[in-house]
Order: C-alpha cells, then sequence, then structure tokens
C-alpha cells in the first residue's frame, strides 16, 4: 500500500510542478455555461446602430397574394412609396414613415388582424396599408425613379424605429389624403373618439390639393338603387330631394350626420355608399339628377397628407407635424412588444 501512495504523489508532483519548473503555468480551462448545465443568454440587440431598431424586426407581409418576409425597414419603403407622393417635402415623408410604423406595431401588438392570421400585415388598404415594390415604383416614377426612392430611403432609416406615443403606447395613427380646412373627430367617423384624434385646423387648400373639389352626379334611379341596396329599410320615395333631411356638418362642411328615408346615417357612412371623396360634400337636385359637391378626400380622421406637406414647406419638422395632428402625442424610438 505504501508503495502505490509513493507513486501516486510522484504522479501528481509531476502533472502540477513540472510545467512551472519549466516556465509556464498550468492552465486550467474555463468551464463553459453549456458544460455547467446554465443556460446560454442571449444578448440583447444593439438599437444604437443606424436602422437596427427597423431591422430587427422581422415582419410577414402578405403582398398580391402572397406572404413575404421582409423587415420593418423594407416594408415600410413600400408602404410610404405607395401611400404618399414621392416629390412630396422631406419631412412630411418622414412623417409618413413614422404614422405608418407605429400603425403597423399597434396592429401587431394588439393580436393582427382576422383577415390574414398568418401575416402582420396585408397590401389591402381597406384592412391595412397600400404597398408597392421598387420595381413598381420606378414603372410609376420614370426619369425621377433613383431621385424620388433615395427621398423614400431616407425617409425611413431618419426616422428608425420611431413611432407616435400616447401615454407611452403606439397610438392609432390613421391618415388620409386632404381636409376642408379641418380633420374630422374619429367619434364623427367611428363614433369612437380617442383623445389623440380632434378635430384640427389643416391648411391645404385648392391651391395646394390636385383634385381638392369634385362632384358626383346621379340620375334619380341610380341614386335610389345604391341607397335601397345598403339601406334597404329606407324610404325612398317621392322626389329625390325629400330623401335627405336633418343634415348636421362641422364648421367646415364635413357631414356627421343626417337622414336618409327616414334612416339616420353617418356622412363618412353615406360617403361609402356613394364612393364620395370624403364626407364634406353639399347635396344638390336638378330635374332628375342628384349631385354632391365634395371637398378633399378620405375619411379625414388624423393627419392629412397634402397638409402634412404644406406643413413641411413651411418648416415644420416632421415630429411636429405628427404631434399637430395627432393631439398630446409624443414622437419617441419605440421596441416593438409583441
Amino acid at each position: 500500500m505504501g508503495k502505490h501512495i509513493g507513486i501516486s504523489l510522484v504522479l501528481i508532483f509531476l502533472l502540477f510542478f513540472l510545467p512551472w519548473l519549466w516556465g509556464e503555468p498550468s492552465k486550467i480551462p474555463e468551464t463553459t455555461e453549456a458544460e455547467s448545465g446554465e443556460p446560454e443568454r442571449e444578448e440583447e440587440p444593439d438599437y444604437t446602430a443606424a436602422g437596427a431598431v427597423d431591422s430587427s424586426l422581422i415582419l410577414h407581409v402578405l403582398v398580391d397574394g402572397q406572404v413575404q418576409e421582409m423587415d420593418m425597414g423594407t416594408y415600410l419603403m413600400g408602404v410610404v412609396r405607395a401611400e404618399m407622393p414621392a416629390s412630396f417635402a422631406q419631412e412630411a415623408l418622414k412623417a409618413q414613415a413614422v404614422a405608418a410604423r407605429t400603425y403597423t406595431i399597434r396592429k401587431m401588438e394588439n393580436g393582427g388582424s382576422a383577415n390574414h392570421p398568418e401575416a402582420d400585415a396585408c397590401d389591402d388598404i381597406t384592412c391595412c396599408q397600400a404597398y408597392l415594390s421598387q420595381t413598381e415604383a420606378a414603372a410609376n416614377w420614370g426619369d425621377q425613379a433613383a431621385v424620388y426612392e433615395e427621398k423614400i430611403r431616407t425617409a425611413v432609416a431618419e426616422t428608425d424605429g420611431q413611432c407616435v406615443l400616447y401615454e407611452g403606447s403606439p397610438a392609432l395613427t390613421v391618415f388620409h389624403s386632404s381636409s376642408a380646412g379641418m380633420t374630422q373627430d374619429s367619434a364623427d367617423v367611428w363614433s369612437e373618439s380617442l383623445p389623440y384624434l380632434q378635430s384640427v385646423q389643416s391648411p391645404e387648400n385648392e391651391d395646394t390639393v390636385p383634385n381638392y373639389r369634385s362632384t358626383a352626379t346621379f340620375t334619380a334611379g341610380e341614386l335610389q338603387a345604391l341607397l335601397q341596396a345598403a339601406l334597404p329599410e329606407a324610404d325612398l320615395t317621392g322626389s329625390p330631394s325629400n330623401w335627405f333631411t336633418n343634415m348636421r356638418q362641422r364648421e367646415n362642411g364635413a357631414v356627421t350626420s343626417l337622414t336618409v328615408g327616414g334612416v339616420e346615417v353617418g356622412g363618412n357612412q353615406l360617403r361609402t355608399i356613394l364612393g364620395l371623396r370624403s364626407a364634406c360634400f353639399t347635396i344638390s337636385f336638378e330635374d332628375d339628377t342628384v349631385t354632391f359637391s365634395v371637398t378633399g378626400y378620405g375619411h379625414g380622421v388624423g393627419m392629412s397628407q397634402y397638409g402634412a406637406n404644406v406643413l413641411a414647406a413651411d418648416g415644420m419638422t416632421y415630429e411636429e407635424i405628427l404631434t399637430w395632428y395627432y393631439t398630446g402625442t409624443t414622437v419617441e424610438t419605440y421596441v416593438c412588444q409583441r
């Protein structure tokens, strides 16, 4: 037994002290997290790099009936190409990029759309936002394609990760083309009042907006068919001039509600039924025809795109434009919490 103990002591001496005698201390390998059985920790994304917030958020987008995978920055470029004229001022394009980002993130954080559970967003404007690829946009832009593409790329990149927040959460940043001097309160359009979607002044007019004023003329028979299909309980007998009563309007002429054949409808609802450009309209009657004279384009709630362009031309920054149209909000970097 003593002999074996002696041999063991010699071996231990050689193992630990010979490297020291040769001038090189022994190195004991460190135990890794994987070897110790502890889970490896994921590093936090570095959101300080340019474009890092948008590029870190991967979306599934339904485009032309096919689900495509892309990051938020790529998606936003497609939205801004489709939703706002690329000829607009740079600050207006930035405001559009932030509004589009906020709208998308809010929707994602609230469970997405039942219309496409397999995708975070789609290219249907009645559900999400319009989307246009670089190739499609270039075909529309012609000789200005390179310039416009760079403007949109800059608008998205220079607003990386920024959202419109109300009390720390993404706001419902709806937008429209143009208003008749004032935007609409969300309660007048969707029967839901949101504190940041109040009626505010908007500076666009017929000098700054193409087709700012428009008309839609129907024969009595055409109008009756459209109304009866949407409002089967309405009494549309007699003269068309008797069909429309109790019209209530905002000071800018936007119709909030009216009675059609004894049925109360919202101005925006009638706009949808008849395909009018906005709910800011007057009605005139002549012989067998009914004419709607319309001002502006869109539902009128939230940011006016042509109004944003005028404000940008007057020197407003995109943050100022956004907080102008979305009352009581802030513009801050925000990381999606889905």
